[in-house]
């Protein structure tokens, strides 16, 4: 039995990918088109930058009652009070961030290859990343791409969530979902619309559809 997933549509957003739009206008547009979830991803911003983004990015989203994640970077998800956050393979521990941050009510961890699903990060992880399901420009750093096929073959191994994640747009929404996927995570499909609002609320509608 699948654990209940409140969220369907994942936006992950950085000053540097929203290239139409202020980030804070896309968020808000992108909420307004039906994104239920936030992840401020900022690989190349000081500490103080990123928690300067992400408090700005927290006022906007908590007057829709939209949950901020972070992106990998544990000082800044606490200092900012966010309901959780996201680490890769490489990152701190869920184990880790479980001891050190009580208040956390989200953890999110990266599957890049199967055999991952059998340590202790994946188990104590809240929801698994599914990454990236189709090879994407905005993250090319990752070990493989899973496809549909990989997404039916985590999800024959995990009952947790599963956020799939990498070039997600309209055209492949469905099926990623049909597959498996509890939720999808957009990046480019959103932040570089010209019309953010309405590229959610058609990869929202497709999700509707899967479902």
């Amino acid at each position: 039995m699948k654990t209940a997933f409140p969220y369907q549509l994942y936006l992950v957003l950085s000053e540097q990918s929203c290239t139409q739009h202020h980030y804070l206008y896309v968020a808000e547009q992108a909420i307004l088109g039906g994104v239920d979830i936030v992840q401020l991803r900022e690989k190349n911003a000081t500490t103080a930058e990123f928690i300067e983004k992400a408090l700005r990015l927290q006022d906007v989203l908590s007057k829709h009652n939209v949950p901020l994640i972070i992106n990998d970077h544990l000082e800044v998800a606490q200092q900012v009070h966010a309901h959780g956050i996201h680490v890769g393979n490489k990152d701190v521990s869920p184990s880790f961030i479980h001891s050190v941050w009580k208040e956390c009510r989200s953890i999110g961890y990266s599957i890049e290859y199967l055999e991952q699903l059998q340590n202790d990060a994946a188990k104590r992880a809240d929801c698994l990343g599914v990454s990236p399901v189709f090879n994407s420009v905005t993250k090319t750093d990752t070990v493989q791409q899973w496809g549909l096929d990989g997404i039916r073959k985590i999800r024959a191994l995990t009952d947790k969530p599963l956020i799939a994640i990498g070039n997600m747009n309209v055209s492949n929404t469905c099926e990623v979902i049909k597959a498996g996927a509890d939720c999808i995570a957009v990046v480019s499909a959103i932040c570089g619309a010209q019309d953010p609002m309405k590229a959610a609320l058609e990869i929202k509608n497709q999700i509707e559809k899967a479902i």
